[in-house]
């Protein structure tokens, strides 16, 4: 599978990324309730991007490693940043009026997760959830 993308500008785009990570999870093995992980974890990092950034996209390429296949889904942003990535994994931590569950649990729902994030720069999320 060649990557794909989606942009991620606006709620419909949220849930236009939600069902193309779903279509593409069941593609390389990934089934049942990680499925529906992996879904909720694309809306809350697509929701972070339309709140905080304005705009960005959503990257799904398959993967393999040690012979199991996954997803791997890269949310990309050129928004404010993130001046401290260690306060924002925190739950309950928000700098709007959210719950701060978005990240950490983002973190939590997927079987890998990294955020690389520079204050005026932008941030970067890449996450995989692996096939059972």
């Amino acid at each position: 599978m060649d990557a794909e993308r989606i942009i991620i500008i606006s709620d419909a785009s949220v849930m236009t990324a939600r069902q193309k990570g779903r279509e593409l999870g069941v593609s390389v093995g990934i089934a049942g309730s990680s499925l529906t992980l992996m879904a909720t974890a694309i809306s809350e990092i697509a929701r972070n991007i339309v709140q905080y950034a304005g705009q960005g996209e959503i990257e799904f390429r398959s993967v393999v490693r040690g012979g199991k296949r996954g997803l791997m889904i890269i949310a990309r942003d050129s928004g404010p940043g993130i001046a401290d990535i260690s306060q924002a994994m925190q739950d309950g931590f928000s700098t709007s009026r959210g719950m701060g569950l978005g990240l950490p649990g983002a973190r939590r729902l997927m079987d890998d997760f990294e955020i690389v994030s520079e204050p005026g720069k932008g941030t970067t999320v890449s996450m995989t959830k692996w096939e059972f």
